[in-house]
């Protein structure tokens, strides 16, 4: 897979005039979202996992879910698969959390990978999310508004949507950047799981374009 790595020389204005003209532009998404709604019933769906098992939101319910939107080939994921999202994954997996990742790429697109390769991928990063759903119809992620890989949504217990957006307060595809960030899906768990409302309910999500089906 093609590494598109960012030159560790480039000052922030610089770096964020080459994300413009990168063809991989980073991408902000807008807090508000057509469809699913912080605060109202997050909509089920269905799908398969890259092991052929047919998985349903609403089999998790009593549960926090959470839903990432992923793309191996995004350097936005790429910086977060570089331990910060695992990390993530195996944390709140102990604490009962069941994380799904989404993966609605279209089967034409060069950023496309089939079942068996996003799997091995998962296993080269060591990655341990509950399952990683293939969407190339795009249907969840236009259900969800989701916009960008990686974008983050936490379902409650109770089946609510109580949080939307991006995992962290930097957009940028700089890795440096994970320390001094304050991240919005760790938060957001932990107050979850403590009982408490979310301080931060929703964020912008940044990140790469999801490669929908035209």
């Amino acid at each position: 897979m093609l590494n598109r790595c960012l030159p560790g020389s480039l000052n922030r204005r610089e770096f964020s005039a080459s994300l413009l003209a990168a063809p991989w532009a980073l991408s902000l998404a807008s807090p508000a979202l057509a469809a699913a709604t912080v605060g109202q019933a997050a909509p089920d769906f269905s799908a398969t996992d890259t092991t052929g098992k047919t998985r349903k939101l609403s089999d998790y319910k009593g549960k926090l879910v959470v839903l990432e939107w992923t793309n191996p080939g995004c350097p936005f994921v790429q910086k977060h698969y570089n331990g910060n999202m695992q990390g993530l994954q195996k944390e709140f997996a102990a604490k009962g959390v069941v994380w799904l990742a989404i993966n609605s790429t279209e089967t034409s697109h060069g950023d496309y990978l089939a079942p068996a390769k996003l799997a091995g991928w998962l296993g080269e990063k060591q990655a341990a999310p509950t399952a990683l759903l293939m969407d190339e119809s795009g249907k969840i992620g236009q259900l969800y508004g989701a916009k960008t890989t990686p974008h983050m949504y936490i379902v409650s217990p109770q089946g609510r949507l109580i949080y939307a957006g991006g995992i962290d307060s930097i957009a940028s595809a700089r890795e440096d950047d994970i320390k001094t960030a304050t991240n919005y899906v760790r938060q957001g768990l932990s107050e979850a799981l403590g009982g408490k409302t979310l301080s931060v309910a929703s964020s912008r999500a940044y990140g790469c374009s999801i490669k929908y089906k035209a």
